[in-house]
């Protein structure tokens, strides 16, 4: 689950109460590159009584298209963790500059300097193609976030600018050496299943299999691929907020207990949660 730290509409704390509201009583917030919203959303959770578990989605490349690595239990003071957020932010930041760039060539241009302001401005903050996309909408240029994507953002449209940053298995050990547990995200959607048996041996402790974007045969193709490695199971609906993609999902897919239950004893947290 994202939330205004990077490319969520939610604030920490209002995500909280939806996912309160949704049912949800342990869940973690996952923002791009960044742990801002994580320290609040623990904050809001704890009057309600439900648990967060320390997460971020950390953007890594691999032949220039984006890997997205889920760290869980991971300190925000992890050895080298702060360094590369801080030089993923900065790549978003020149990326986002290119894209608004390529986006005037095409006759679409956005207000794109609030946006570089504010990402700019430190805090943790994060910036991505989805805050992009709404200020496509705003300018009137398409007529909903999921049409700017189709138009113009996705990695085949002629305003989409490749990440750089770094590699799967960089980030994978990194995560692991800090005590964390890294989990490939929604790898159907990524279809780089040719990473999975190198990023295992650099340390990789699950696979996404449960995903809002994940049909039954494909969430069984890598429930089927993590038993055969070896590996954990995490699972989420992705959300970043009413009216985004796939946001009928919130408190829809979720992580089943005995997968969540054997990431416990992985790390050895069992009864956290």
């Amino acid at each position: 689950m994202h939330t205004t730290a990077s490319d969520g509409i939610c604030t920490p704390e209002s995500l909280v109460e939806r996912a309160w509201h949704a049912g949800i009583r342990t869940m973690s917030v996952t923002d791009h590159d960044t742990m801002a919203g994580v320290a609040p959303a623990t904050v809001a959770a704890a009057a309600y009584g439900m648990t967060v578990i320390p997460g971020i989605e950390i953007t890594a490349v691999d032949g220039g298209r984006d890997v997205h690595v889920l760290a869980y239990f991971l300190p925000e003071d992890a050895p080298g963790l702060q360094d590369l957020l801080t030089a993923q932010r900065r790549s978003r930041i020149e990326r986002a500059s290119e894209i608004a760039y390529r986006l005037a060539a095409l006759g679409a241009p956005i207000d794109v300097a609030p946006l570089l302001e504010g990402a700019a401005k430190g805090g943790g903050k994060s910036l991505a193609r989805p805050q992009l996309a709404r200020a496509l909408v705003a300018a009137g240029h398409v007529s909903s976030v999921g049409e700017a994507f189709d138009r113009y953002l996705s990695e085949t449209c002629p305003a989409y600018v490749p990440h750089r940053g770094a590699s799967p298995a960089e980030v994978v050990e990194l995560v692991r050496a800090a005590g964390g547990v890294a989990s490939l995200a929604h790898p159907g959607y990524t279809n780089k299943d040719d990473l999975i048996p190198p990023l295992t041996v650099a340390g990789l402790g699950a696979l996404e299999a449960y995903h809002s974007s994940h049909d039954l045969a494909t969430q069984a193709r890598y429930l089927a691929l993590a038993e055969r490695h070896g590996l954990g199971v995490t699972g989420g609906a992705d959300y970043h907020g009413d009216g985004t993609r796939r946001s009928e999902f919130f408190g829809v897919t979720n992580l089943p207990v005995t997968h969540f239950e054997a990431l416990l004893t992985r790390v050895g947290r069992a009864g956290v949660a």
